[in-house]
């Protein structure tokens, strides 16, 4: 709400509450960019995959030792987060305090 206009912040939260689990705001929210698409059907239907995959594979005919290897349905993955550098050192309040007082 800017200067007493526009959209109260309970329609606003309520609207957002209201997005569809595919949406760009509630993949951000849960975890990241990657999970973009992904709601609770396509979910379901990876899982239901796999449990195909590995019902046949239990359940075939195959030769001692020749039951084939069925890859798993791909399913987003979050990126790994850079590694911290060794050896800095965490912000002092003293050190913050110096640096701003520079001019």
């Amino acid at each position: 709400m800017i200067a007493g206009r526009g959209p109260s912040p309970a329609l606003c939260l309520l609207l957002v509450a209201r997005l569809p689990d595919t949406s760009l705001t509630v993949a951000l929210a849960s975890g990241g960019r990657h999970i973009f698409g992904w709601g609770q059907d396509r979910h379901l239907a990876a899982d239901l995959y796999d449990a195909i995959n590995s019902n046949t594979r239990a359940t075939g005919q195959w030769g001692k030792g020749k039951a084939p290897k069925i890859p798993a349905f791909p399913r987003p993955k979050a990126a790994k987060a850079p590694a911290k550098k060794a050896g800095k050192q965490p912000a002092t309040v003293a050190a913050l305090y110096q640096h701003f007082q520079r001019r």
